[in-house]
């Protein structure tokens, strides 16, 4: 059973959210808080699969909120999913820099939403990499120059390979096709340079790779 915990402060949109997640069997959403500091607290009592979040909220913002799960060592297997709309784009790499594992828009359709729960709840692939691209593309125009190169030195040539891979938001199969390795070992190329890098998830990575300059929105 997928456990999931809702964050926003429109009930309407929690709500809606419930309704849809109420019809899946092997989905149970434990919570609803409707700002960052309930959120919070609820994660650490319920310690959910899933957090979806909203990002702006009374008391403590989802970015915040997204911050502080991501930094607790009790809450190492919450994979946090930010909730977004598109005139809220700026706020998205934040998130991920925060720790997000993904996000989503909110005018997602319904199996596609669900979809990326359980995508979510895997923890084995970032949410909707082609908007992902599309918003890192447009708000990260060049490598930040106190970033660059940082852990590339401990990654071999085949670890920066997948991880330039993982942040153009190919699958562990794409990138064992691209590399023409088996997918097993493409996902152990992932783990080790997420181990080395400390990366929470593969959102981690794909920040890394464009603030290292490993991949530019150019290149990807």
């Amino acid at each position: 059973m997928i456990r999931v915990l809702l964050v926003d402060d429109q009930p309407l949109i929690r709500s809606g959210f419930r309704a849809l997640l109420d019809l899946e069997d092997d989905i149970e959403v434990v919570a609803e808080a409707a700002d960052g500091a309930e959120g919070l607290a609820l994660a650490k009592q319920h310690l959910p699969d899933v957090v979806l979040i909203d990002i702006q909220m009374p008391v403590v913002d989802g970015i915040e909120a997204t911050r502080r799960i991501a930094a607790d060592p009790a809450l190492a297997q919450v994979h946090v999913v930010v909730l977004t709309n598109y005139g809220m784009d700026e706020y998205v790499l934040d998130a991920l820099r925060a720790g997000a594992a993904g996000f989503l828009v909110k005018d997602i359709v319904p199996d596609d939403f669900v979809h990326a729960v359980r995508v979510a709840a895997r923890g084995d692939a970032l949410l909707a990499p082609s908007i992902t691209r599309k918003l890192i593309d447009r708000y990260v125009t060049q490598p930040l120059p106190s970033a660059a190169g940082t852990g590339l030195d401990e990654l071999t040539g085949r670890e920066r390979e997948a991880v330039a891979l993982v942040a153009q938001g190919l699958s562990n199969d794409q990138i064992a096709d691209r590399m023409v390795i088996s997918p097993l070992t493409a996902k152990t190329h992932i783990n080790r340079a997420m181990t080395k890098l400390h990366a929470r998830d593969r959102a981690q990575l794909v920040v890394f790779a464009y603030e290292s300059g490993l991949v530019t929105p150019r290149s990807s």
